[in-house]
């Protein structure tokens, strides 16, 4: 079960971004070869504090990434990330 943080939208998708950064290491990989990133924000307003933490990838190369509103599963969760990336 993954942990959910408390925090605002910003501090999910921060805490959300480290996790990622261990798992491609774990894996043998990194953020350079994320290929594509779907976001999931509870509430669209919070597009903006969830983007100023948004650190996946090269800023000059980013990954295509899709950013949409949902309702999720736990609602302590404000932001939720996939990842897709090539070895």
């Amino acid at each position: 079960m993954p942990t959910i943080s408390p925090r605002a939208p910003k501090g999910q998708t921060e805490h959300g971004v480290k996790r990622i950064d261990a798992i491609l290491a774990a894996a043998g990989t990194g953020k350079s070869k994320i290929l594509s990133a779907n976001v999931w924000v509870t509430d669209i307003r919070n597009r903006d504090e969830m983007n100023a933490a948004w650190t996946v990838g090269d800023p000059a190369n980013l990954p295509a990434r899709a950013t949409v509103e949902a309702k999720l599963a736990d609602p302590r969760m404000l932001v939720e990330i996939m990842v897709t990336c090539a070895k």
